[in-house]
């Protein structure tokens, strides 16, 4: 039997530091040895560039279609795909891959942000805040959409733009705020529907993990096992992790150790043979 093999996406995707993308190279190293996997690297480590959503965009497509490319691959294998990713942005290619393969999916964002602007309506210009609204088709990022809006439950968010808690208030959009029996929140929502989790680890409270954003009031670590535990009663399509950075903006070097323990129920079904 071939082992499955988890995929690391190495190059920029909006970066503004070079931590994400050696956070993945680290994080996705130790989740493979975790796992039993081999690795599938995409592109290397470059240097972020000053630019807008649209310069940043144009820079990494290239790369990033070579990721849809590799998720697409691995999503016909019998095994959950694995992917890690530096940032955020990533996601811009592989969610419509989900959307074409698995339109059964509940995409589960674990996520301080909604990630759900457009660009005519954000102020910061930012990539990474464009990623659902593209799959969903609010804009075109080149990279294909087709994700309904209805099938994506975002959790942990809570730094979100106005437009975006338009969105929730609508009820266009589920989401499953931090707060008492999350897990059991998330279990209502995710309504035991196949799932396909990306997890922007700023999701969880400031200072627990590095990543760029550092955001008050998010999950702790034991809010995430207990999220993944209920998740882990679903069927599971796949796990994607990005925003891990390898060091703090003070050189302390980050720690994989917790946010895998932290994962472990996921990771127990995805070692399953």
């Amino acid at each position: 039997m071939t082992t499955a093999s988890l995929t690391i996406f190495r190059s920029r995707s909006g970066d503004r530091n070079p931590r994400a993308m050696a956070g993945a190279a680290r994080l996705g190293s130790d989740l493979a040895r975790r796992l039993g996997r081999t690795i599938t690297a995409i592109g290397a480590a470059e240097p972020p560039i000053p630019g807008l959503w649209d310069v940043q965009l144009a820079a990494a497509r290239p790369a990033l279609r070579n990721l849809a490319d590799a998720v697409a691959a691995a999503l016909n294998e019998p095994s959950p795909t694995v992917t890690v990713m530096g940032r955020c942005a990533a996601a811009l290619a592989t969610l419509p891959v989900i959307a074409r393969q698995r339109p059964d999916a509940c995409v589960v964002w674990f996520d301080a942000h909604g990630d759900v602007n457009t660009p005519g309506a954000s102020d910061s210009g930012y990539l990474g805040g464009l990623v659902v609204s593209a799959a969903c088709g609010l804009w075109d990022s080149g990279l294909g959409a087709g994700l309904a809006l209805g099938n994506v439950v975002l959790v942990g968010a809570r730094d979100l733009d106005p437009p975006e808690w338009a969105l929730i208030e609508s009820g266009a959009l589920r989401h499953v705020p931090v707060g008492p029996d999350l897990a059991g929140r998330l279990a209502e929502a995710a309504a035991g529907r196949p799932v396909y989790i990306h997890l922007d680890v700023d999701a969880l409270d400031a200072g627990l993990v590095p990543s760029e954003y550092q955001v008050a009031d998010g999950l702790s670590f034991a809010n995430l096992r207990a999220a993944c535990a209920v998740l882990a009663k679903n069927p599971l399509i796949g796990l994607e992790i990005t925003e891990f950075e390898d060091s703090w903006p003070d050189g302390r070097p980050g720690e994989t150790g917790p946010l895998i323990e932290a994962l472990d129920p996921l990771l127990r079904v995805l070692a399953a043979p």
